[in-house]
């Protein structure tokens, strides 16, 4: 009766989200999100859709999952990549001060199609990783709730991707936007149930979850708290779902929609932490992703609540990455003119490869974030200096610190391999800490080297 109530809720949520997708889809709506009548969209879309997209699936179970080991800091050092809506929408406001219309325009702007390249490539796989976390995180729960279905997992992956796939390339970012709406509403009626029955329940003690160190102790999520703080300036920069949502209204309403989103995503991560951390304090075997865990842990219904928190979550965040892949094939990169099939046949790609990534096999949802989070280290310097103080950035000096970069995030994804040698013998978070400290060291004493001061 769970596992049918689980896809009943789940398929009338994609019904829905294919009803209130656009009827008629236009350029403008599909590359920029306008309405049908041509307006922007408005304070709360943004904020809702800012939200639910950041707030996906792959965050819920990495907060749930660092709750377990860590504790309240590991819940507090994933949350604190949520401060990304503040140093972002921060990045936006310069940004547009400057005239720009997105990231890849100052960059372009300051170092030429080298260092709008560069970006592109950060941010072309952070969207891989996007469809691939989301639709891993679609197959394990499927495979946990119909465990006696052969090929449920990698089932499921197929088919949300193709439905997924179908309404997002029919109206695009104007798609994106409005089903993140209900998706969102959908997600917070669910998830509030849930998490009153979590502080309604027997043994449920707020004391001791705000205070526990997790199964593995408190020490790791503090190293990771560090590491979100050296993060948290680039991280949002390089996630074009977040940046994209940072040009299509005017500066005050979408100052104010990076404000909103910060305060209600922050809320969503702490909440959704405290069942990992609460599963830790019970003494619950840790199984897979948790999923087993809470499936011991809690009733059916309030089981079944939180999977659907989940796929939707993850359906959210699909729609809007495929868009956001759309845009930047046929908006930044101009590898085809800028139609509705252009960016569809985009979007397939996008689809297609993600899918691919997910069921040939990886099953690390946090490495995706740190490998990400890394390579993106190059535009803090880059921005502090050339965006914030006003240097000119020499073009050596931007690719000695993407090169840093690019070299930290391999040396953290190949730590077991190739640079075991360099790293200390330590947890990987505490080599992905020292990691961090070297790429930021080297992009800033390469970003002061080739800087000087722009004419006023």
């Amino acid at each position: 009766m769970q596992d049918i109530a689980l896809v009943l809720i789940f398929m009338i949520t994609i019904v829905a989200s294919l009803a209130v997708a656009p009827r008629r889809a236009t350029v403008e709506g599909f590359f920029g999100g306008q309405s049908a009548t041509g307006q922007a969209p408005g304070l709360w879309m943004l904020v809702l859709s800012q939200v639910t997209t950041w707030i996906f699936a792959r965050s819920l179970m990495n907060a749930a999952i660092l709750g377990y080991f860590y504790g309240i800091w590991g819940v507090l050092a994933y949350t604190a990549y949520y401060g990304s809506f503040l140093t972002g929408g921060f990045v936006v406001g310069r940004l547009r001060a400057k005239g720009a219309r997105s990231v890849q325009d100052w960059l372009t702007g300051r170092f030429g199609a080298v260092g709008g390249a560069c970006y592109n490539l950060v941010i072309a796989l952070r969207l891989l990783s996007e469809v691939f976390a989301n639709l891993l995180v679609v197959g394990l729960i499927f495979a946990a709730a119909l465990p006696e279905v052969p090929g449920a997992g990698t089932g499921a992956i197929v088919i949300v991707a193709v439905l997924a796939l179908a309404y997002s390339a029919w109206g695009g970012l104007s798609a994106a936007l409005r089903t993140d709406v209900l998706q969102m509403g959908v997600f917070l009626v669910v998830f509030a149930a849930a998490f009153v029955a979590l502080l309604t329940s027997p043994g449920f003690d707020l004391g001791a979850v705000l205070t526990a160190p997790g199964t593995s102790g408190a020490w790791n999520g503090q190293v990771l708290l560090l590491v979100a703080f050296l993060q948290v300036f680039s991280y949002p920069v390089h996630d074009p779902v977040m940046m994209d949502r940072g040009f299509l209204a005017d500066a005050e309403t979408t100052r104010r929609s990076f404000l909103h989103a910060f305060w209600l995503s922050s809320l969503c991560i702490l909440a959704f932490g405290m069942f990992g951390i609460q599963a830790g304090l019970v003494g619950a075997a840790y199984e897979g992703e948790l999923l087993g865990t809470w499936a011991q842990m809690f009733p059916p219904w309030l089981y079944a609540a939180l999977l659907v928190s989940l796929l939707i979550s993850a359906l959210s965040t699909l729609d809007s990455a495929l868009s956001s892949s759309a845009r930047l094939v046929v908006e930044e990169l101009r590898l085809a003119p800028r139609s509705l099939a252009a960016g569809r046949w985009a979007m397939l790609g996008f689809a297609g490869l993600g899918t691919g990534l997910t069921l040939w096999g990886n099953q690390s949802l946090f490495d995706a974030v740190a490998v990400s989070g890394t390579a993106s280290l190059f535009l803090t310097p880059v921005l502090v200096v050339g965006l914030v103080m006003g240097r000119e950035i020499r073009l050596w000096a931007y690719l000695v610190a993407f090169g840093s970069a690019m070299l930290g995030a391999l040396a953290y994804f190949a730590r077991d391999g190739l640079f075991a040698p360099l790293l200390p013998e330590a947890h990987k978070y505490e080599q992905l800490l020292v990691i961090c400290l070297c790429v930021l060291a080297v992009g800033f004493l390469a970003s002061f080297a080739g800087a000087r001061r722009t004419p006023s």
